[in-house]
């Protein structure tokens, strides 16, 4: 197979490409800019790599036809809300101005199978303990938003030759070759495990979350099998929906069990982030047979293995947050500018 991943190398996306050329023969084509860098990416004789921008379609369309596409995964978008905020702009033609162009070249050039990856924060705030795939959609900001709006322009492209999948994750937690410190499982670990205590920012808001294993073993799926069955089907994807306050206590707790630290604070702060909600991910058991295999405390225990390995190092670096990576291009092009 050839497989085309666009953002693949941001967090999850290089998790995945090492899980791929470790388990499987594909072709993998990476195509992305590579605003947060791509330093960590593969040497190996399967993976490709196409260092472009995804607003570009032209090119997209050349790398497409070059390499002979059977499947693409796309990932690539700024993400969260602070970072989409930082540059609202940039952001909406990375997250939706170009989508349709996406979808459409895929297509005409006899993509079999189109993945698109959205996101459970477009239910917005909710207090149901049970938000299914067809809850009414809520998003409260632009980032949200425009995730949304990107599911109903690949459903009208899709017919038995061209199939697609919409998939909603959870916020994703654990180790990458490509990490990220602005997510709330891996922010909690690195400063319990770093500085000794834990930052809570409000703590009452619910989340969902998925590790990273789990979320990169969904995707294995999808690429692999035939989901013809399903074409057009929406998905959640996640497991532990949990209060921020509950993911510090679960950090606190493997900090004693694990690595017998026993005096970590947790420190709770005011937040202006008022996103709540819980989501059910039984239709992605059920439908797929999907079973999810690894827990928060697994995230937790991996990103505590990687500090006592000397694997990640300086985690408070810029370079681990997208916001402060894209906070040091925009300072740099207004510097230009002057």
């Amino acid at each position: 197979m050839n497989l085309l991943i666009t953002g693949g190398s941001g967090y999850v996306g290089s998790r995945l490409i090492y899980k791929l050329l470790e388990e499987t023969d594909h072709n993998i084509i990476n195509y992305d800019i590579s605003l947060f860098g791509d330093e960590h990416l593969p040497k190996n004789k399967n993976f490709f790599y196409y260092k472009e921008d995804i607003t570009d379609a032209k090119k997209f369309e050349d790398v497409i036809i070059k390499n002979n596409i059977d499947s693409v995964l796309h990932l690539a978008c700024i993400s969260n809300d602070p970072t989409y905020e930082l540059n609202s702009e940039l952001s909406k033609r990375i997250n939706y101005d170009c989508f349709e162009d996406l979808v459409k070249v895929s297509k005409k050039n006899k993509v079999k199978k189109f993945i698109y990856a959205s996101t459970c924060s477009v239910y917005g705030i909710s207090d149901s303990p049970n938000v299914i795939e067809t809850n009414e959609l809520k998003p409260i900001t632009d980032y949200n938003k425009y995730k949304a709006l990107c599911e109903p322009i690949l459903l009208k492209y899709l017919d038995e030759n061209f199939n697609g999948i919409i998939i909603r994750p959870a916020t994703v937690c654990g180790f990458s070759e490509k990490m990220r410190f602005d997510l709330t499982v891996n922010i909690l670990t690195n400063y319990a495990y770093n500085k000794g205590f834990i930052r809570v920012f409000g703590g009452n808001q619910s989340r969902p979350n998925c590790h990273i294993d789990d979320m990169c073993d969904l995707y294995k799926k999808l690429i692999n099998d035939d989901i013809s069955k399903f074409n057009g089907e929406i998905f959640n994807v996640g497991t532990e929906n949990l209060k921020i306050i509950e993911v510090a206590e679960k950090v606190k707790s493997v900090m004693k069990n694990k690595l017998n630290k026993n005096d970590i604070e947790i420190r709770v702060e005011e937040s202006a982030d008022i996103r709540s909600y819980m989501i059910n991910s039984d239709k992605i058991k059920n439908l797929l047979g999907f079973e999810f295999k690894k827990t928060v405390t697994n995230a937790i225990e991996d990103l505590c293995d990687a500090f006592e390995k000397k694997i990640i190092k300086d985690s408070f670096s810029d370079e681990w947050s997208n916001i402060k990576v894209l906070t040091k291009i925009e300072e740099n092009k207004n510097q230009n500018k002057v």
